[in-house]
């Protein structure tokens, strides 16, 4: 399993690589999943990159909302 060491790594394969687009509506969704120990795709991140990288994450969508223009 792949982790990003930093947030412009992590954000240029989100937009080039993924094809995502980081929308202000789109990180929010993320940012609550990322947030809701119950979600199942949250437990799997859990148990594959750790509480640690979680925050990480959830701190790039946070600055990635920031970042956005729609």
């Amino acid at each position: 399993m792949h982790t990003f060491p930093n947030y412009f790594e992590w954000h240029s394969a989100i937009t080039g690589p993924c094809g995502l687009t980081l929308s202000r509506s789109y990180c929010q969704e993320r940012i609550a999943a990322l947030a809701d120990p119950k979600n199942p795709s949250t437990r799997s991140f859990v148990e594959t990159y750790g509480e640690t990288y979680l925050e990480q994450v959830s701190a790039w969508f946070q600055q990635a909302k920031t970042e956005a223009t729609e």
